[in-house]
């Protein structure tokens, strides 16, 4: 999952690098492919070269040394307002087909089973970021045919939703998970399997998906991490803290 993200950044790219694995996807991409991309972090830090030793926050120490601007959080939004990010990274507890994400409310907000920490900066990464890069597990219960609340926009009902509605970011581009690499139709907006990681079929992922999940026509395995990635990725993550 974090080669997969890291391969997702382009060289001279600004990148909303978000926490858990996206810091790890971006300090892997500066090393090996992306050496003029740029990352924000949303406690008001940019960086253009990879941290020192590992990051656990964004407000790790890290993080801090040796960045290129120290500022507030305030500036690095108007970034995204402005429309200067290029691909930002987030998460959720729900995805549905469109690729509308849930971090606020499970069973929505007049029947609430369970309270979730909200949107924090998602929904602005999600409006607002010229595409997007979703990262989470795999499992039934989290990839659902609609979110029961929307708490960071995908393509809503389908394309031409976002237009409908003035948001001017670009949408969601890619689902990473636990079991494959997920893709949107140009024409519908609606999600489907690209990619399987190795040992993993398609039957699998679609047992955990929790709508008819269409699978491309040019179906392919995930490309693997080579050694190189992966000693890279040891260099950032010592311990194991986010790949063990």
């Amino acid at each position: 999952m974090v080669v997969t993200g890291a391969r997702e950044i382009k060289d001279g790219e600004l990148v909303f690098v978000g926490m858990r694995l996206p810091l790890l996807a971006f300090q892997l991409a500066k090393a090996i492919h992306a050496p003029n991309a740029q990352g924000v972090f949303e406690n008001g830090i940019l960086r253009d070269r990879p941290a020192g030793k590992a990051l656990f926050t964004i407000g790790d120490a890290p993080c801090i040394e040796g960045a290129v601007w120290t500022t507030t959080m305030m500036d690095i939004m108007a970034l995204l307002q402005r429309g200067r990010v290029d691909v930002g990274f987030i998460g959720g507890a729900e995805v549905d087909r469109f690729g509308n994400l849930n971090t606020s409310y499970i069973g929505g907000r007049e029947r609430v089973q369970v309270r979730l920490p909200g949107s924090g900066g998602g929904s602005d990464i999600a409006s607002m970021a010229r595409r997007l890069v979703i990262v989470m597990t795999h499992e039934r219960r989290r990839f659902v045919e609609r979110v029961t609340y929307l708490t960071s926009p995908g393509y809503g009902d389908g394309r031409g939703w976002r237009e409908r509605m003035g948001i001017r970011g670009g949408g969601p581009s890619a689902v990473i998970t636990t079991l494959g690499v997920l893709r949107f139709d140009a024409k519908t907006g609606e999600m489907f399997l690209q990619s399987v990681h190795p040992g993993v079929t398609p039957q699998e992922v679609k047992e955990a998906t929790g709508w008819p999940l269409r699978v491309s026509e040019d179906l392919q395995e995930t490309l693997p991490p080579n050694p190189e990635e992966l000693e890279i990725i040891r260099r950032y993550d010592p311990s194991g803290f986010w790949t063990g």
